[in-house]
C-alpha cells in the first residue's frame, strides 16, 4: 500500500481507479460499508481502490477551538484502510487554500486530474468544497458529466449510525465496550513506553507508562478510570492481558500529564522503556478515585487485577 500525501505524489502513470472519501478518523463500521462497497466496485472493474483522507482533519484548519480528538494518527488510519480493502491512500494536506475549492474544483483536481476516478464511494451524508457546499447528488452530477458514477452508502448500523462522533462520545463516559461496537475492534492507543513515578513497582504493579498528548494526531483517550485491555508491543507483535489505569494518579497528588498506565498480569520481567506499543481497552472496570491510604489503593489493585484476569480470559 502507498501513502500519497499529496495529489503531486500520485505516479502520473496512474490508470483509472475507484474511489472512497472521506475523513476515515477511526475506520469505523460506518466506514466499512463505504469501503466494503468501493473494494466490490473495484473488484467488478478490475481496478484499484483508492481511499482519499485528510490531513489535518479539516476542523483543526477551519475551526482549531472546536477541532475533534482524533482517534487514530495518519500512519495506523491508513492501515486500518489498507485492512479494509484500500490499495492506497491519499491524504490531502487540508489548508485553506484547498478549503476555497468549489465542489466542481475538488472533482476536477483530485478525482479526475490526480485519481482518474471511474466510480467514487462515500458516506450518504457526505458534503465537500467550499462551505460544504457539495453533497452527495452534486458528486452525481458532476460525475455524469466527467465520466464516473458516484454512490453515496448508509453508515447505519441498524438503530445506530456510526459516526466518529460517537466513539468520541462513548470514550468521553468512559464506554469502552460502546466504542467497540461502533469501531468493530477495541478502542486502542498507540505510543512509546516512557519512565514514569515508579510507584507501581514499588506496590508490586509495574506499569509501563504512556502519555496522553492532547491535541496530537491520534491522541484520544478513555475517560479517566481503570479498564481491563492488551499490551502489545508493535516491534514484535507480542500481546499481553493488562490492567490499565488513565488519568493523573489522584492518590499521590497527581502528575501534571495524564498517562495510560498498563500492568501486565502477573509479570514484574518486561523492560519496555522506548519500546512503541497499543494499549487496547475491552472493559472499563471502575472510575478514579483518591484513596485516604496507600493500603487501601492496594487492596483495590489486587481486586482490579482479579477482575481483569476473569475478564480477558474470555476476550
Amino acid at each position: 500500500m502507498r501513502i500519497w500525501r499529496t495529489t503531486d505524489d500520485v505516479p502520473a502513470d496512474l490508470g483509472p481507479t475507484v474511489v472512497v472519501i472521506g475523513n476515515f478518523d477511526g475506520v469505523h463500521q460506518g466506514h466499512r460499508r463505504v469501503l466494503e462497497r468501493g473494494r466490490a466496485v473495484a473488484d467488478e472493474r478490475g481496478l484499484p481502490l483508492v481511499a482519499v483522507t485528510f490531513d489535518p482533519h479539516p476542523m483543526a484548519v477551519l475551526r482549531p477551538e472546536h477541532a475533534p480528538t482524533m482517534l487514530t494518527g495518519l500512519e495506523e488510519r491508513a492501515a486500518l484502510l489498507a485492512g479494509a480493502g484500500a490499495d492506497d491512500v491519499l491524504a490531502v494536506p487540508f489548508d485553506r487554500d484547498i478549503a476555497s475549492w468549489t465542489p466542481e474544483e475538488f472533482v476536477d483536481r483530485v478525482l479526475v486530474h490526480s485519481l482518474h476516478a471511474a466510480a467514487v464511494v462515500v458516506g450518504a451524508n457526505f458534503r465537500f468544497g467550499h462551505r460544504a457546499a457539495g453533497d452527495v447528488a452534486t458528486l452525481q452530477a458532476a460525475g455524469k458529466s466527467r465520466g464516473f458514477e458516484a454512490e453515496g452508502i448508509p453508515l447505519d448500523g441498524g438503530p445506530q449510525v456510526w459516526s466518529s462522533t460517537y466513539v468520541r462520545t462513548c470514550l468521553v463516559t468512559g464506554d469502552v465496550a460502546g466504542a467497540a461496537e461502533a469501531l468493530g475492534r477495541p478502542f486502542a492507543v498507540r505510543g512509546t513506553v516512557v519512565e514514569g513515578d515508579k510507584r507501581g513497582r514499588e506496590l508490586g504493579y509495574p506499569t509501563a507508562n504512556v502519555p496522553v498528548h492532547a491535541g496530537v494526531a491520534g491522541s484520544a483517550a478513555p475517560a479517566d478510570g481503570v479498564y481491563a485491555g492488551w499490551l502489545t508491543r508493535l516491534d514484535d507483535g507480542e500481546r499481553w492481558p493488562a490492567a490499565i489505569s488513565v488519568g493523573t494518579n489522584p492518590t499521590f497528588d497527581g502528575h501534571r500529564e495524564r498517562r495510560i498506565e498498563s500492568y501486565v498480569l502477573d509479570r514484574d520481567d518486561l523492560e519496555l522503556y522506548g519500546v512503541e506499543v497499543e494499549v487496547a481497552f475491552v472493559e472499563r472496570l471502575r472510575g478514579m478515585v483518591a484513596f485516604d491510604s496507600v493500603d487501601a489503593l492496594v487492596v483495590q489493585m489486587a481486586a482490579d487485577v482479579d477482575r481483569a484476569r476473569e475478564l480477558l480470559a474470555t476476550a
